[in-house]
C-alpha cells in the first residue's frame, strides 16, 4: 500500500511526510507544484517513492491510474487569505478537493484533508466544529469560502461518515519559509529582531482589545501533524475537526516568546492596520477541542513558549 500526500513539499505536508518517515512509512507519493519557488528544498532529506506534479496527478486520478492507495492526505491548496482570483480558488481549493475525495471513496482510501479556521469568519458563530452548525458560518474572505464550500459539500453528501477534515488554526514552525507573506509572524520576525532588535505589530481597532492583545489559537506544526496522522492511525475516526490548542494567546505573548527564545529584551512598535484588512480581521480565534478529544485523542499540545523555543533552536537559529 502507498500513501499520497498532496502539498507534500509545502509547510504542513513536508512535516507530515517527515513524521511518516519516522514511523517507518517510506511508501509515499508526493504531489505538489514546485514552479520557480524554493519549495523544492523542503523535499531534501525525505524518503518517498515518487514525486508527481499537481497537473499530471489530477489527470492520472481521472484516468484511474493509481492502485493500492491506503490514504490521501490532501494538504495542497492555495493558502493565501488575500488571494482575489475567485475562479482560481474555486478550482484549486474546492473542485480539486472534491475530485480527490470522490476518488478516495470509490477506491477505499482514507481521505484526510485540510480545511481552515478561516471558515469561521469573524467568530460570531463561535469555533465549534459540530457539523450541524457549519451552515451558519460566514467566512470573511474568498479563501475561507472556498474551504467552507467543500466542508458543506462533504456534509450534504455524507462524506464525513468516512473522511476526515481538519480546520487548522494558526500553524507555525519549520519549513514555512517558501510561503512568502503567508509565513507565520515568528518566521517573519526572527530575522528582523536579529537585525534591528525590535518588531512591529498591528494596533487594535477594536475597543475590546488593546494593541497587540488580539487573540489567536497558535499551534506548533509538530502538534498539528500529530493530530493529522491520528486519523491515519485510527481509520475508523472520521468527521470534521478543529486543529488548534484550545488556548487562545495574544500576539504580544507570541512575540515575547520569540524575544525570550532569542535572549533579547522585547521591543515592540505598534502600527496601524492596512485599510484592506480592517473589515476582514479576526480579533479572536480559539479552537473548541472537545470533539477530537472525545474520540480518544489525548495528545498534549505545546505552549507557545515551548513551541517557539523549539522552532528557534532546531530551525531558525540554524538558517
Amino acid at each position: 500500500m502507498q500513501t499520497i500526500v498532496t502539498g507534500g513539499a509545502g509547510f504542513i505536508g513536508r512535516n507530515l511526510v517527515a513524521r511518516l518517515n519516522e514511523k517507518g512509512n517510506d511508501d509515499i507519493i508526493i504531489v505538489d507544484n514546485l514552479g520557480t519557488s524554493e519549495k523544492w528544498k523542503n523535499l531534501v532529506g525525505l524518503n518517498f517513492n515518487d514525486y508527481i506534479d499537481k497537473s499530471d496527478f489530477i489527470k492520472r486520478i481521472a484516468n484511474n491510474e493509481f492502485f493500492n492507495i491506503d490514504a490521501i492526505f490532501h494538504l495542497g491548496a492555495c493558502s493565501a487569505t488575500t488571494e482575489l482570483d475567485s475562479n482560481y480558488l474555486m478550482n484549486n481549493n474546492y473542485q480539486y478537493t472534491r475530485k480527490l475525495c470522490e476518488w478516495s471513496l470509490r477506491n477505499s482510501a482514507k481521505f484526510i484533508y485540510a480545511s481552515s479556521a478561516a471558515t469561521y469568519g469573524d467568530g460570531n458563530q463561535g469555533y465549534d466544529d459540530d457539523t450541524s452548525k457549519i451552515q451558519k458560518l460566514e467566512p470573511l474572505n474568498m479563501y475561507g469560502f472556498s474551504k467552507h464550500l467543500f466542508d458543506l459539500t462533504a456534509l450534504k453528501e455524507g462524506y464525513f461518515n468516512s473522511i476526515a477534515g481538519l480546520k487548522y488554526f494558526n500553524v507555525y514552525g519549520p519549513h514555512e519559509c517558501h510561503k512568502g507573506n503567508m509565513r507565520s509572524l515568528i518566521n517573519k520576525s526572527y530575522p528582523v529582531i536579529k537585525d534591528t532588535g525590535k518588531v512591529k505589530l498591528f494596533k487594535s481597532h477594536h475597543p475590546d482589545y488593546q494593541d497587540g492583545e488580539q487573540l489567536r489559537d497558535f499551534v506548533y506544526v509538530k502538534d498539528a501533524v500529530k493530530q493529522t496522522i491520528y486519523f491515519y492511525e485510527n481509520m475508523d475516526v472520521s468527521g470534521l475537526y478543529n486543529c488548534g490548542t484550545g488556548n487562545a494567546r495574544s500576539w504580544n505573548d507570541l512575540i515575547k516568546a520569540l524575544f525570550n527564545a532569542m535572549n533579547i529584551e522585547p521591543n515592540i512598535e505598534y502600527i496601524d492596520m492596512p485599510e484592506n484588512l480592517k473589515g476582514k480581521y479576526q480579533y479572536f480565534t480559539e479552537a473548541n477541542m472537545a470533539k477530537i478529544r472525545s474520540t480518544g485523542f489525548e495528545h498534549k499540545f505545546m505552549s507557545i513558549e515551548d513551541g517557539v523555543k523549539d522552532y528557534v533552536e532546531t530551525y531558525l537559529g540554524k538558517l
